[in-house]
């Protein structure tokens, strides 16, 4: 698709030194970019994709394992959060998850839904970017890669100086993500953009990531990292029932990615390791029917050994069933059913699977995706104050967000 912008690139040096003219720009060939730029050249638009790294949707080649998680069935307003919730409401519900399916299907994509809604190709997350590319270039769409935006200014629409040359348009659109996965080239461009035409940016935070920990607690998560286990882990009044994971740097797992989103910093996270079952029942009834067995045991058929092991040279009494009393059995209850460790961070940008926070979406119109105070600049995107559950989710959000704008840039 580099070949798309090879033309434009050579032919605005012959003779007129002055910059290209488009109808549209897109900084940010991602989900969000591509779509936008589909659907302004679906409409007859004049649209030029700048993308400063080496190839288009980079971040989706990675995702879902390299099979691309490109949708969620169950993908819905209410899933996600924002310090303006009410402001997705028209996006969503404008392109729902059923929309990029379409799309997908006919492009003879095979998909499979792995498990809670959660959509992923049969064969490569490149089969997705094929897919936008094919759709962009139908629109007669230009993607330009390995070009840098140096500078933005308003200028009978907005002139963008870039390392190839300067590119005015009457239309902006900035899809350039977040800061998430700094090492494939994510920055903080869109939020330095919005603060320059004088919109607000919500305290960002690392999203969908790792959480670490120290000390005693560390060398408990070390003993146990490669462990999984089935729980439902809450904090800030929202809960997850999925997998957590110990690591060598703290926990990790789909159930702890969920709620490192919601978590503030230095907030407990309470871990349910026995959801749904009835553990004291259990352990009074097992007391009766094998007193000479130890605890350790009687957790081992419940609990990963190991993770049985551990908890009860650490923190649990090791003792014959027989000899623990009413009080020590529900402490070892209260113990298991509300777990907690204790937490001084997160893996950071590095691991963070998206960006909690961005451009402040009281100043942007939830119909367009535009800039309230500035005619003609839209965000899109991860960049936007708009955060999804892991699974899909956030791919929906930015295909739904491109969507709505591609219909007013």
């Amino acid at each position: 698709m580099a070949r798309l912008g090879v033309e434009a690139i050579t032919s605005s040096h012959h003779g007129d030194p002055g910059p290209e003219r488009y109808d549209v720009v897109v900084i940010g060939a991602g989900a969000a970019g591509l779509m936008c730029a589909i659907e302004a050249g679906k409409r007859g638009r004049r649209v030029l994709v700048l993308e400063h790294a080496d190839k288009a949707g980079k971040k989706i080649l990675i995702s879902g394992g390299g099979r691309c998680n490109f949708t969620n069935l169950y993908a819905t307003p209410d899933s996600y959060q924002s310090q303006n919730k009410p402001f997705c409401v028209s996006a969503l519900t404008r392109y729902a998850p059923q929309e990029f399916i379409v799309l997908v299907e006919r492009h003879r994509i095979a998909y499979h839904e792995k498990k809670l809604g959660q959509l992923f190709c049969n064969g490569s997350a490149n089969q997705i970017v094929r897919m936008l590319l094919d759709e962009a270039e139908a629109a007669g769409v230009t993607v330009r890669l390995r070009c840098k935006v140096t500078s933005i200014r308003r200028a009978d629409g907005f002139l963008i100086d870039t390392d190839l040359g300067p590119v005015a348009a009457g239309s902006l659109t900035v899809a350039t993500g977040g800061l998430s996965i700094p090492q494939m080239g994510a920055t903080g461009f869109a939020y330095a953009v919005a603060r320059k035409f004088g919109l607000s940016v919500a305290p960002t935070s690392p999203g969908l990531v790792p959480l670490t920990s120290s000390g005693q607690p560390l060398e408990f998560c070390k003993r146990l990292a490669g462990v999984s286990i089935s729980c439902t882990a809450s904090c800030e009044g929202a809960s997850f029932t999925e997998n957590l994971l110990f690591t060598h740097r703290g926990i990790s797992g789909p159930a702890i990615l969920q709620v490192s989103s919601c978590r503030q910093e230095g907030e407990q996270v309470h871990i349910d390791l026995l959801p749904g079952f009835d553990l004291l029942t259990h352990l009074k009834e097992q007391q009766d029917a094998r007193p000479k067995a130890d605890l350790q045991t009687i957790l081992s058929t419940l609990l990963p050994r190991r993770f049985a092991e551990v908890m009860c040279e650490t923190s649990l009494p090791n003792l014959g069933m027989a000899q623990l009393s009413i009080k020590d059995i529900s402490a070892v209850v209260h113990r298991l059913k509300d777990w907690t460790i204790l937490l001084d961070g997160t893996e950071g940008y590095r691991k963070a699977e998206v960006t909690v926070g961005g451009v402040d979406t009281n100043g942007l119109s939830s119909k367009t995706m535009g800039a309230v105070g500035v005619p003609g600049l839209f965000f899109i995107g991860e960049a936007v104050d708009v955060t999804g559950p892991l699974g899909g989710y956030n791919f929906q959000w930015a295909w739904a967000s491109g969507y709505c704008a591609g219909q007013y840039v």
